[in-house]
């Protein structure tokens, strides 16, 4: 056959490489790049008047693409269009086939839930319509998200500051860290005791044996639960105590099971990645994208390492059991095979996908670290163990329970140890494991030895703030939006400056409280919990019973139209608090204050209008110009970008476009500079040297 007669269109260029090396010769496939329409930026773009019919235009900046795809699909006999398994890509493909002239009834769509060589030739082969459902349940959310976004955001603008946001999703997440503020702020600490005995049994000649000292904690009073609550109560209990003996009452012997936990979802994965390897959540799914979409394996060349990375279920293939069965059997041992079934917690609504899992269960990740970067690694390695892991048989513990009297007083103390490590061989989650804490053997009615008696006072502490990892966890208990948005939710509850980090904790701001009392007070069902996670299950049922989405729109926008009229009249011009940063304005001696703007922070004198006299934040680095000697300081453009300049400017025109160290190029003496790839951390700045490291 003369030339490529199939023509094949992916969302992004390194998924087109690495497909186009499986299916040969006979196929051409080329990337979108993405979606190819939208709304318009410019504009509400939704007719509301006329049944809110979304007024998709061809997205600026992607005619050369269009036009190539075109001009490709005039070429080609056969069209196949295989973005994404999920809603987001079936709409892709439903805009591409309308750009394309393409019937949707026909037999276009292709999908595969890895990229490996067998699932693409099996996709080609079983095309099938695109998924309308699909489609309106992906146009459902994208024309509500613009209605509340495009009406309530320029509010905002009006009544607080320009450059503020709200969304459906968005603002509800916000809410619930704000909530979280407020219990913390008015948490009132109550004091408790806690008593403990540590003991030992008695050696022979009545001595006590040092060796085997554990701890037992005091539970109970009269065969009831016992709470102290203050040190009078404290001394009470510990004289009481001190006047009997301590004895074994009860001994309780048992062999128990742990299971491992299911493969990842999106969700799990993201809240594993914060939690284990300190990755926010953009950060995650970027790095998952790439596993996804290809990487280069020496020896394997361009391959996806993973399954599709956007799914809520725990599903496996029958093929990937099978393969791990015998991956397990034959590296580890049969013994350490066992066939667990998961299950959802929830309806599962894109059950088509399977889990989160390795596409290829032969490579090992150590085996392949040296093709992937440190962080593609990392999550390769979380993503294979925790596959593997639940595939494994449960890990097995001895355990014992051991309840001792002394006088009107129960104590208790448990001890475990690992019996068979299962799972944990593949996979650590934090638990038990490694932390065995045996007790002696000890028989009812054995006399035990008080080394000491331990009272401690303690408070209550107030819940914790929340991470990017527990407000997953949460937005996914309480079914708020899905975990594919949650990455860019919290990127923009940061961007606008609702939320700030601490460490790895997320606090709102002043102006997050702000937003979040207006949202509450004029539009409480787009901030309420249960009023999200309800409109979230209807979107979800436009897929699996086919309601009609522009009467789930209808029925929702007769309540904000109502909320933003009352809205507009009631709210007053809110007046934000300036930001002084100490320093007084050169022109007019006013105060001068941190402002935000459209490429973030800066500084302003507090006599604008009349004094328009701006300053940028200047952040020092650890660097001298090489030029000057002055302090090299970091700058953001009028484009936004970051560089990096010479504080003497404008006498110095010092220039950086990387970070530039303290350290020198040991061959020609300039300043080394940090280059973000995955090979170089280190790079010299005179380009003519091309020193690296």
């Amino acid at each position: 056959m003369a030339g490529a007669k199939n023509l094949v269109i992916v969302e992004s260029p390194s998924k087109a490489k690495t497909i186009g090396k499986f299916l040969g010769s006979r196929y051409k496939v080329v990337a979108s790049v993405g979606h190819v329409r939208d709304l318009p930026k410019s504009k509400l773009g939704i007719d509301i008047e006329n049944n809110f019919d979304p007024q998709y235009i061809a997205i600026r900046g992607k005619g050369d693409v269009i036009k190539a795809m075109r001009q490709e699909a005039k070429k080609a006999d056969k069209i196949y269009l295989a973005t994404d398994p999920d809603r987001e890509g079936e709409a892709i493909s439903w805009h591409i086939a309308h750009l394309l002239g393409i019937d949707p009834e026909n037999a276009c769509r292709i999908v595969f839930n890895e990229i490996t060589k067998n699932a693409i030739q099996t996709a080609v082969k079983n095309p099938r319509n695109i998924d309308t459902k699909l489609v309106d349940a992906q146009q459902a959310r994208r024309v509500l998200d613009r209605l509340v976004g495009y009406q309530i955001s320029p509010l905002l603008w009006r009544k607080i500051r320009r450059g503020l946001s709200a969304g459906r999703v968005q603002s509800a997440a916000l809410k619930m860290i704000c909530d979280r503020e407020n219990v913390i702020r008015n948490f009132k600490p109550v004091e408790y005791w806690n008593i403990a005995a540590l003991l030992t049994e008695l050696a022979a000649g009545g001595k006590p044996a040092e060796k085997k000292k554990f701890t037992a904690k005091l539970i109970e009073h009269l065969g009831k639960k016992i709470t102290v609550d203050n040190k009078e109560e404290a001394d009470v209990v510990v004289s009481a105590l001190n006047a009997h003996d301590y004895m074994v009452k009860k001994v309780d012997k048992k062999e128990r099971n742990k299971r491992p936990y299911a493969p990842f979802t999106t969700s799990s994965l993201q809240q594993d990645a914060a939690n284990k390897l300190g990755f926010y959540t953009k950060r995650t799914m970027m790095i998952a994208q790439q596993l996804y979409e290809g990487v280069e394996v020496k020896g394997h060349g361009t391959i996806g390492l993973v399954t599709y990375i956007r799914t809520d279920s725990v599903r496996i293939s029958d093929e990937a059991k099978g393969a791990a069965k015998e991956f397990i059997s034959q590296r580890y041992g049969p013994e350490y095979y066992t066939n667990h079934v998961f299950s959802n917690k929830k309806k599962d609504v894109q059950d088509a996908h399977e889990a989160i899992r390795p596409s290829y269960i032969e490579l090992v990740p150590d085996e392949i670290k040296d093709s992937l970067s440190k962080d593609q690694y990392n999550l390769y390695k979380l993503i294979w163990s925790r596959f593997m892991a639940s595939q494994m048989a449960a890990a097995v513990y001895d355990s014992m329970a051991v309840e001792i009297e002394n006088g009107d007083y129960t104590l208790k103390a448990n001890g475990s140890k690992l019996k068979f490590d299962g799972y944990l061989r593949v996979y650590q989650d934090g638990g038990e494991d490694g932390n065995e804490k045996m007790l002696p053997e000890l028989v009812p009615g054995q006399k035990l030895n008080l080394l000491e008696l331990q009272c401690d006072q303690n408070f209550t502490q107030p819940p914790a703030r929340y991470t990017e990892a527990s407000l997953v966890k949460d937005l996914e208990e309480k079914n708020i939006g899905r975990p594919s948005t949650y990455a860019p939710i919290i990127g923009t509850i940061m961007e606008r400056k609702y939320v700030s980090r601490e460490k790895k904790s997320l606090l709102p701001t002043d102006l997050g409280f702000i937003v979040t009392e207006l949202m509450e007070k004029y539009f409480k069902e787009i901030v309420d919990v249960g009023f999200t996670a309800e409109l979230e299950d209807r979107l979800d049922d436009i897929e699996i019973k086919n309601l009609n989405w522009k009467q789930i729109v209808s029925d929702f926008y007769e309540i904000l139209k109502v909320e933003l009229e009352v809205a507009d009249k009631e709210i007053e011009k809110v007046k934000l608090e300036d930001e002084l940063t100490g320093d007084m304005c050169e022109l007019c001696g006013k105060p001068m204050a941190k402002k935000s703007g459209r490429f973030g922070d800066f500084i302003a004198c507090t006599g604008y209008p009349e004094c328009k006299n701006t300053k940028p934040i200047i952040t020092k680095i650890d660097a001298q110009c090489p030029k000057c000697g002055k302090d090299i300081v970091a700058r953001r453009g009028k484009n936004g970008r970051m560089f990096y300049g010479c504080s003497g400017y404008p006498e110095c025109n010092q220039v950086f476009w990387s970070k530039p160290t303290n350290q020198k190029c040991p061959q020609c003496g300039s300043l080394l500079l940090e280059k973000k790839t995955k090979t170089t951390s280190l790079a010299c700045s005179n380009s003519e040297c091309g020193y690296k490291e």
